[in-house]
Formats: structure tokens, sequence, C-alpha cells
């Protein structure tokens, strides 16, 4: 919401004053709760948006402006909190923990209603004087596109409360009318000052009624404090707010049908709640109600608008029905009307089941209700089309354009919704999209489909394409495959489901026709023409027209050339469309034998079926409380997305293992085979000597299922050794050969591990994750885990890096033989550096205790072996390399001895703290310069030994592009759309004022040896050390199979500096900073033009950019010049420290 205000002010958008309106991004949401306050207490008009942890940050402050009863609205799109996980989707666990702040609480249901109670929310906050929070569904309203109604700013003006604008002024601080406001209270007075707000809040209801009728005049369109829906004399009705009640709506339509008489009743004023106002809206005739709330208070009597309800029948004239209460939708969990049904049957029926929940199936606790039959409740003349897609491949963003298209030029009412998995990219994408001559409510995903597109053609063997698909329906299919390999190609279960819908059936492969135009595994313009001419929501050549002025407003600010390539996908597509004749021996097809490999119970049980996308027939039972996860499950995931794999040629290897080192999904190694091994390898297994080490073969394997294709490898191998082929001849063979390499043992005890080469002989224990292909974050830590990762300790702050990195059931993080590998956990985004603190302290204390403990057995009655183990070990305790020897030595003994000795025991109790763990805490910009700077700064401050690293896109990746702090001057980022105007924050440089702090900035697709000298020097560092690294990232608008180039372009420029600092030094008497980038060989605004981020600037403000990139340009300059002087200047350095 706030990108898009931003958006408006950069082109010049006022407000109904006429005023620019002025966008901040604050470090945190506490910040900008904090910037709110301090905008209200100036008397100005201020508003902010936020959901989920976001809104928990800014209760502190909501108390307070509350408190000082200040207008203003907080919009909030609801949703979960992380709690046993992280979840981004939708429901009101959010605002509901904020019932206590003083809010007033405004909810809407439908995007028409999020238009319409914004304003309503605004007028009402003015009038009485109180802040409102206005909230929706996060996702299922907030990201849904819908066909709305707008108003002009004319009537928005002309509806807004001029004289409480002009009193909230009044009573903005200011030294020529000043007054005080924050005082300290004692116990005589506190207590009556917190209830001489009382009249204000009585008056909210009143208000807000008053508002709404005045907005029906106005605007036409009518709400309540609670609105009825249903029959006039019914007997059963549901209460509830959100995305949930047009679904309920649905439901009683259908029931009303078969005579029974039900209704709704949808919240819209929740706080302060209107016993009166509830009371009137639920018809007399009412015997039953059922209270639904999308939220979870473990261990309440029952959810907040259930105690509500029943509070304000209790408190009312009228005789208490029976009452039950329900959860539903938590996370963004779909509610269809078949759940709906199944809420009032329990009424209906007289069950009555009482906190009950619907949507799952709960074998644990028994609270779920059961679900009938979907039925079809959609209007007539309802067209509804699905569309799977790979993620990046550009379906989404069609299909957005689709849906405006279609809304914008003809009378149809429209609705787009878009279901996606958590990978960063190459996940599976699901876009269902419905047009329809009469207004579309139904806020679940499709179940009877006309049209359904598969955009990518792997998904044939993975998902039930066609569950939803209508008998007579349309299924178009991108493969490469001809219509005579299909009978080879397709399973028989898609071959029945074909022939027993009767679907109308086309093939095109857009990927060949996107390849052909330039525009790689893009091919959402060859399949968006496709759909309008099957789909016939439109003539076609009306839509051909619209679609290029689609293309020209989506992809202009890229460029004229991506324009233009996008509309010859466009005018060929037609030529590239077949249509198939379905045989009749379809309907008896032959069905596929499913053969698994052998995985753990977690795999089979929960991680495969929510592969399948049938994640949401999984029972309760399944899953296990407290959030604890198995390691290591990204190679049963077998996603088989990259469109093109790297091949090994063994002629022209030099067995430098640079394409292992730069691959950011550890799909690509080198493996070593000795003559056994090698005589028992699959015929295509081919190896050569191995010329490090006599006896062994070498080979480079991709695991070719897992490879994302993203062309990094290819790029970085100096000999032209590794080449890209097309995957759907390669996977299968491939897929193999990587079968048998993974029953080689590893053989990286070989090697030093801390060379480019020996380190990619190390077992990778971060693989598969994920990430966008090619991303530059995972090569670092990839790399950190081969050297560190059986001893490792992980913190991992929220963003990117914890997405692909933690998402529940594919784990990238895995163990070695032994079972050993980094220990991972997640807190939240802006206490990242206290928790891997805190986990710090807590090892550093365990391990305190075992030293103590093991000092005091030396003396006991041990065997030799022992006791000369502990000796060893007490000596050497902060020695890794001696620790882990030992550990595997110990533990033995330990075992075999516990039982004499009670301290043996002990020392067996912690004797996973023989090894000399590391801990590291990992996160994005976004997290270590902004959000979580203050507490970053004053964890490196404590001395304490930990490894920080900071994985630097110099934007907010995860969310899309924000800028950060660490966004240079000049780029175009979200909240920056006409250029940051600021330079970056000089994170090494503040840290090293410390004196005591190990800090690098690396980057390693660069230069792999410094990048490697550093993290190793880092982690030996016995303090804090803090590293930053340079991850070129596709948001930064750059071919990002080029990412080796783009960093290499970086450093040459004088863009990125590499550097370290090492205070070891300083008792050398050596300067303690090392500069080791040299000066800059290319031009700085060269490097600039490679990147979208700054060209797109380029092309629309072109004298704004180039003073940018000025600017940009004396600072690099200048900032070169002060490293060149800090590494020169030894004396002046260290009388500095020294002070």
């Amino acid at each position: 919401m706030a990108e898009n205000i931003d958006n408006w002010a950069s082109q010049g958008r006022k407000n109904i004053f006429g005023e620019k309106v002025e966008v901040t991004e604050m470090q945190s949401e506490a910040g900008a709760a904090g910037a709110v306050h301090g905008g209200c207490a100036a008397g100005s008009l201020v508003s902010t948006y936020t959901a989920s942890q976001g809104l928990l940050l800014m209760i502190p402050n909501m108390f307070k402006i509350a408190g000082e009863m200040m207008p203003c609205v907080f919009h909030v799109t609801a949703r979960a909190i992380a709690g046993q996980a992280l979840s981004i989707f939708g429901d009101h666990t959010d605002v509901m923990t904020c019932r206590t702040t003083g809010f007033n609480m405004l909810s809407s249901h439908t995007v028409q209603e999020v238009c319409d109670m914004a304003l309503i929310a605004h007028v009402a906050s003015l009038k009485s004087s109180l802040p409102f929070m206005h909230f929706f569904d996060g996702f299922r309203t907030s990201h849904e596109i819908q066909k709305i109604n707008v108003m002009s700013y004319e009537d928005i003006k002309a509806f807004a409360p001029m004289e409480a604008i002009q009193r909230h002024r009044e009573r903005g601080l200011n030294p020529k009318q000043p007054h005080l406001r924050g005082t300290s209270q004692g116990p005589d007075v506190y207590f009556q000052c917190c209830e001489a707000s009382n009249k204000y809040y009585n008056d909210v209801p009143a208000i807000v009624e008053t508002i709404m009728r005045e907005f029906e005049s106005k605007f036409g369109r009518s709400y309540h404090l609670f609105d009825y829906y249903g029959d006039a004399d019914a007997e059963s009705v549901v209460v509830l707010m959100g995305a949930g009640a047009p679904v309920c709506e649905e439901a009683a339509d259908y029931l009303r049908k078969q005579g029974k008489k039900v209704g709704v009743v949808k919240v819209h004023l929740f706080r302060p709640f209107s016993n009166k106002h509830l009371i009137e809206a639920i018809p007399k005739t009412v015997k039953h109600v059922t209270v639904l709330e999308r939220t979870k208070e473990p261990g309440c009597l029952g959810e907040p608008l259930y105690l509500d309800v029943c509070a304000a029948f209790a408190e009312s004239d009228r005789g208490m029905p029976k009452i039950v209460g329900g959860r539903y939708g938590l996370g963004s969990k779909d509610f269809t009307p078949a759940m709906a049904k199944a809420v009032y049957d329990n009424m209906l029926d007289g069950k009555f089941k009482n906190h009950f929940t619907v949507g799952i199936e709960d074998d644990v606790t028994f609270t779920s209700l059961p679900i009938g039959p979907e039925f079809d409740s959609i209007p007539e003349g309802t067209t509804q089309c699905m569309f799977w897609g790979l993620g990046s491949d550009g379906t989404v963003g069609a299909n957005h354009d689709a849906i405006r298209i279609i809304g914008d030029n003809t009378p149809l009412f429209v609705q787009g919704y878009f279901a996606y998995d958590a990978h960063k990219s190459g996940g599976v994408t699901v876009s269902h999209l419905r047009f329809g001559s009469k207004p579309i409510k139904s806020v679940y995903l499709i179940k009877y489909a006309d049209y359904v597109a598969c955009h990518f053609q792997n998904y044939v063997q993975k998902y039930k394409l066609l569950s939803a698909l209508k008998q007579g329906g349309t299924f178009v299919l991108n493969c490469a495959w001809t219509k005579e390999q299909l009978e080879q190609e397709l399973p028989g279960s898609l071959k029945r489901e074909i022939a027993k819908r009767q679907a109308k059936f086309y093939i095109i492969n857009a990927a060949a026709l996107a390849e052909s135009v330039g525009l790689g595994r893009r091919i959402n313009m060859v399949m968006q023409s496709v759909f309008f001419k099957l789909a016939n929501v439109i003539p076609y050549e009306r839509a051909v027209v619209l679609l290029k002025g689609a293309i020209q407003k989506t992809y202009g600010s890229k460029g004229q050339k991506i324009v233009d390539m996008n509309c010859k996908c466009v005018d060929e597509s037609l030529a590239k469309l077949e249509e198939v004749s379905v045989p009749a021996s379809w309907a008896e097809a032959p069905l596929e034998k499913i053969e698994h490999c052998a995985a753990p119970k977690f795999v089979t049980d929960l991680l495969w079926p929510s592969l399948a996308m049938e994640g949401n027939e999984i029972p309760v039972s399944k899953f296990q409380p407290g959030g604890i996860m198995p390691m290591g499950t990204t190679k049963f995931e077998k996603r088989g997305i990259a469109p093109e794999l790297p091949i090994w040629d063994s002629d022209k290897c030099i067995q430098c293992n640079m394409c292992s080192f730069v691959c950011p999904h550890a799909a690509i190694r080198p493996f070593l085979a000795d003559a056994d091994e090698t005589a028992k390898a699959p015929a295509d297994f081919k190896m050569i000597p191995c010329k490090a080490k006599q006896g062994y073969n070498f080979r480079i394997q991709v695991a070719g299922y897992d490879c994302t294709g993203c062309k990094v490898c290819s790029t970085a191998c100096p000999k032209g050794a590794i080449t890209m082929k097309n995957s759907l001849n390669e996977m299968k063979r491939e897929g193999a050969n990587w079968e048998y390499a993974m029953t080689l043992p590893n053989r990286g005890h070989l090697f030093d591990r801390f060379t480019v080469v020996g380190s990619q002989y190390q077992q990778p224990l971060l693989e598969f994750s994920g990430a966008c292909e090619g991303c530059n974050e995972t090569a670092y830590i990839k790399l950190i885990t081969q050297l560190f990762g059986e001893r490792m300790v992980v913190a991992n702050a929220t963003g990117c890096s914890s997405i692909w990195g933690g998402t529940w059931g594919t784990i990238p993080y895995t163990v070695n033989s032994k079972g050993e590998g980094p220990a991972w956990g997640n807190s939240l985004f802006e206490d990242n550096a206290e928790y891997g603190l805190g986990m710090a302290k807590a090892t550093g204390a365990a391990r305190e205790r075992l030293h103590n403990v093991a000092k005091a057995a030396i003396d006991l009655k041990i065997s030799p072996e022992l006791k000369k183990m502990l000796e060893e070990w007490v000596a050497n305790w902060l020695n890794a390399e001696i620790c882990e020897k030992i550990y595997h030595e110990i533990v033995p003994l330990l075992e075999k001895e516990k039982a004499a000795v009670p301290e043996v025991a002990e020392l067996h109790n912690l004797r996973n703290l023989f090894p000399k763990l590391s801990q590291w805490i990992f996160g994005g910009d976004g997290w270590a310069y902004d959000i979580g700077y203050g507490g970053l700064d004053h964890v490196i401050a404590q001395g304490v030994n930990l490894n920080v690293v900071v994985l630097d896109t110099e934007m907010y990746s995860n969310t899309g592009g924000q800028k950060s702090k660490a966004t240079p001057i000049g780029a175009v980022a979200k909240f920056a759309a006409a250029g940051n105007r600021r330079n970056k924050k000089e994170l090494g440089l503040i840290a090293m004022q410390y004196g005591d702090v190990y800090v690098a900035s690396i980057s390693l697709q660069a230069n792999y040896a410094h990048a490697l000298k550093a993290i190793k020097e880092a982690e030996s560092y016995d303090g804090s050390s803090l590293v930053i690294c340079y991850a070129p990232c596709r948001e930064q608008g750059f071919d990002i199979s080029k990412s080796l180039e783009e960093a290499k372009q970086a450093v040459a420029s004088g863009y990125w500096h590499l550097y370290r600092y090492d205070p070891r030094l300083i008792g050398q008497g050596k300067n303690p900073f090392q500069l080791d980038s040299s000066a800059p060989t290319v031009d700085l605004k060269q490097f600039l033009a490679r990147e979208n981020r700054y060209a797109m600037l380029m092309r629309t403000q072109k004298d704004v950019a180039t003073e940018l990139q000025d600017s940009l340009k004396v600072h690099t300059t200048e900032r070169f010049e002060k490293l060149k002087k800090l590494a020169a200047d030894v004396a002046v350095l260290k009388e500095g420290v020294a002070k």
C-alpha cells in the first residue's frame, strides 16, 4: 500500500489539498509508529500501513497515540504471527493482539469495502478525535484484484470533515500556543485520567453509524456497524469478520434455496463493540448463533468475538440463543462454501459442537467439523480460469494485466487471486481468474474451472492439474513435445482426466518462442495471447490491441527492446498453437506406477503430500508441535525446473572446482572414486584421473532434478568445460548419475578445506535451497557450511535467507555422514543479533561448565585413556581442530565409564559441547543496516566470540526491493521510485571504530580467494567479527546468470571495495586495516548502466539520474581515498585505537 503511495508521490500526484504527500520509510515498524505519533502530536494528518510482526512492534506507540487521543488511521492487512513458525499469510491474530491499545477497530470484508472503509475510518477518526485501525484479510483481500467503484478526489474532499481537521491541527504542539503532553503520573491520578476518555469511546458507535449513513447518501453503498444478510426470519446465523463473510453469504444463499432459514452478520466496528447495534442487527427469530473467527488464542475460554457476542446477549434483554464458536482460515487456509455449509449444518443438525475448527482434520483433540462435498455457488455466466505457472516465468504478472485489461475495457466484473508456494523463485504459482456479468464475491480458490493452462510441462508428473476442470472445459499445455510425443510423455492419470472431462486440449511450445525472441524463460505473453484466443472472454482482435498497450505500460520503463520482444511474442503465438484430438483410448490409459525413493517418515507422510499440493488434507496428528524440523529434506523435492543443465566436458576440465565454488544451490560438485567405485559406475558416469590425488578418478556431476539452470557455473569455468544443454535430453541421465555420485564417500579430509579447490571437496551442508535461481546469498552460506558446518550454530534474521533457508518441509541445511550439521534457528527480523548473542552466551557458559567438570574429573578414578584425553581437551578447549578430533574419540569412552563415576556421567550429558562450537549470525542488509542495526551494534560491542554475516543486496530483496540504508544514492527501489537521495551507510567503517571487531568487506563472486581468506580469519578471531558480503540480486535488474561478471565490474569500478580489518595485527605492530581493492579500472557509470535500478531512472528522468550518478561517483572516489589513507596511516590509526 505504501509502495503505491510512494509511486504516486514520485509521479507528482497530490492529495485532496493539492499538496505532495510525504512518504517516509523508517528503519522498522516501531520507528514508523513513533514517527506517526510525532506527526500527530504536531497536528498533521498521518497514516501508516503494516501487518503481522510489524503491527506488534507498533503496539507501544499505539497505546500512546490512543491515550493522547490523536486521530490517525493504521491500515492493516491482517496476518498471522510467527510462533512455532513464520507465516506471511492472512488471519486476524495480529489485530486481535491490539484490542487493549485503545485503537478503534474497523473491519472490511471485500476489496470494495477496503476502499470505502478506509475513507470512513479516516473521517471517523477525525470526528471522534481517536485513532482507528482499519483491517482486512492479508492476501485473501489485500492481494485480490477486483473491479470496484473508486471515489473521486472532489467527492472525498467534500466528504472530509474540515472542521475536525482544523481542530486536530490546533491541538498540535506549537510554541506560539504551547502545551505539554506525555507526563509521568502517580497512583493518585493515573486511574482517573484513564477513565476520563470513556465518553469519547462511548460516542464512537453513533459517530461511525452516522458517517456510514452520510457515505450511503453520497456514494450509494450502504454499510452498518453490523450488516445482516439473509432471511428476515432466520433461525440460524453466523457472525464473523473478514473475507469469510462473502463465502458464508454464498453458502447461506445455497441453503435458503433449500428452505433453510439462515443468515450472516458481518462485523464492521469491532472496537468499541456495540452490544446494542449487534442485537438490533440479528433477527428476533434467531435461535442459534455461530461465531466464526480467523484467529486462535491458546488457553482461552473462547476467541475474542465469541466472548463479545456471548456478553452482548447476556447483557441484553433478549433471550440467550444457543451460541457456539469456531476457528477457520488460519494462515490463509482456504475457506470454501462447503466449509461454510458445514458451519451451518452444525446448527441445523442440532449438533452445536462448540470451539470447533473447520477446514482441517483434527484427529488429536477432535475439534474439526465434517465437511460435505463442494458445490457450485458461482453466479451463472461466470468464466473461471486457472493458470499453473513457474515462479518468475511471468505468469502472475501477465494475469494481473489480463484482469486489468478486461476490467477496465468491458462492463464485466473481474476477480484475480494468486496462490504461491514458499520458494523464492521457481516454485509453483496458481492464478485464479474469474470474469462475469454479475458481481463476484467468491473469495476462495476456483473449484470449477472453464479454462486450465499449465505453463510448465514437468507439472504433468507432479500435480492433479485438471481436478477443477469442468466437463468440456479447455486445457492448454506449454510443452516441448509434439502431438505425436504426447502418447509417450503424458502420464496415464492425466490422459484419463482429459478424456473423462472431454476437454478441448491444446499444446504450444511457448518456451521455444520466448527464447527465440530473446525473452528466455518468460513465456507469459505467449500464454496470455493463447488465453485471450481460447477463453473468448473478449474478442481476440480487441484483446491483442489492449494487450500490447499493457505491455507498453508494464515494460516501458525497462526499455523499448523489452516492449518489442513481448509484442513479437503476442504476434507469433497463435501460429504455434496446436489442437490435439484426444484418442478414445486415453479414457482407459494405463496408470503409471508411482515410485518413490526410500525416505524418512516426515518426507513420506508430510513433505511429499505437501509438494503435491495436497497439504490441506494432512491431519493434525501427523504434525510435531513446537516447530522443530528434520534436516536435509530438499534432496527429496526433485523440482526439475531447469530449462538447461550444465554438462561437464572432461576433455577441457582442469579440475579447478570453480564451477562448484560459485554454484548457489550446491547442484554441481566434484566427486572422487577409487578403482572399484569407478568400475561400478553407470556407463554415462565418465571419469578422468584426479590430478591432485593419485589413485582416484575425478568427475564433475550435476544434480539434474535439483539444478535451477542459472548458468552461473558455466560462466565461472575458465576453460569452457561446462556447457548448458536442453534439460529435456539430459535430466533423466544426469539424475541417475547424481544418484550414483551420492553413494560415493566424501573425501574432503584429503584436502585443505581453506583453498578454493579443497573447499569444494567438503560436503556442502546447504543444498538445493528454494532461493531464486542464481542467488548470490546462498553461495556465501554454502561455502561457510563447507568450512565449518559440522560445528555451526546459526541465528538467522527473517528475510530472504530465512525463507530459502527455513521454509517448512523443504530444509536445505543438511548433515554429513556422521549426522552433524548446522544447528539453525530463526527468531524475528529485528532481534537477530540479540538472538545470536543469547545463543553464544549460553553455549559459552555451558562449555565453561564442561571445562570445569573435565578439570575435576581428571583427578578422579577414571581410565588412563579417558584421563589423557581430558587433559588434552582441557589444554586445548579453544582449538577447533583438536576439539573436533577429541570429540569423536572421547564419546565412546564416556559411554563406557559413565555408570561408575557421576562426574563422567555429567561429561557424557555435556558431550556435544566438546567441539568448539562456532556461532554465526546471518541476515540481510535490511536487518543489519536498518531494523536490527541497534541490536547488531550492541552485540558486536560486547566482544563475544561470534561471527556476523551480512548478505548485502542493497535493498529489502525479500519483500520486493524496498530501499534500505544499504541502498546507494541514485538507485531506484521501492520507497525511492525517483532515485535514492542519500549515500549508503558505511557499516564496516562504523564497526571498525570499536577497534576490537574483525571486519571484512568481500565479494565471493569477484574474488574467490579473498572471500575464503576473510571468512577463515573472521571465524578464527576470538571476538566479534562482521563480514559484509556483496550479493548481486535479480532485484537490481541485470541478467543473474552474469552475476560473476557483475561482481567483478562492481569491484573494478570502485562501486564495491574489498578490505579486511583484523585487530590481531595491532599487537604485531602492523596496520589492522588492509585494503584489498586496487584503484578503479572501469568507469563507474559504465557499471551502473548494466543495472536497471540505475538505468531506468536515466531513461525516465535523465537530468535527475545524471546528477545522482555524478554524486555517487564523487562519493566512491572519496571513499576509496579514505580507505587508502586508512590502509597507509598506521601510526595515526594505532593512536586512535589506544585512545
